[in-house]
């Protein structure tokens, strides 16, 4: 499943590349629509909700911005070729509103590291998941991962009467 993200991920890089833009420069393009999407939604989720479950054995949404921060402190060590922390670190370890805020946030920082990175070393490979995979395909698993849980937090928001960062009219 996560393959099949990943390819479709590269089919909507396509007009991006034709436009003459790298392929870590589309990659980050893509990554930064979603995770503005996600730490604006992180903001306007009120505290009190942050323990909100849609059903039972699902992540809270609290639990879901500490999935998603620790995910991409791990995808985007592993893409600089870095030790990188268990997935799951910011979900055990941060629990308050302005805590998961803040962790999102710290992610996306070291994230920028990672997809500022040049073409030619984003080609260099990596282990990830026990697979040799090319830094660029870590990014864009990121950026499918974040896209994939962007998702789930759509249906936390509607679910609390909060209209989506996305689908808000722009200015």
């Amino acid at each position: 499943m996560l393959k099949r993200a990943v390819t479709m991920l590269v089919f909507a890089a396509s007009p991006l590349l034709a436009q003459g833009s790298s392929p870590v420069a589309a990659s980050r393009m893509l990554w930064e629509d979603v995770t503005g999407y996600l730490v604006q939604s992180a903001k306007d989720m009120p505290a009190e909700k942050y323990s909100f479950k849609p059903t039972a054995g699902v992540r809270s949404f609290g639990e879901l911005i500490g999935h998603v921060a620790g995910a991409q402190n791990m995808f985007c060590a592993i893409a600089l070729g870095e030790k990188p922390p268990t997935e799951d670190a910011v979900e055990k370890a941060a629990t308050t509103k302005e805590a998961l805020v803040q962790a999102l946030q710290a992610s996306n920082e070291n994230c920028r590291r990672a997809y500022a990175q040049s073409d030619a070393d984003a080609a260099g490979t990596v282990s990830v998941f026990g697979r040799q995979q090319s830094r660029l395909y870590v990014l864009m698993m990121n950026a499918t991962h974040d896209n994939e849980h962007y998702g789930n937090v759509v249906t936390y928001l509607r679910m609390n009467g909060i209209v989506p960062p996305s689908s808000r009219p722009r200015s």
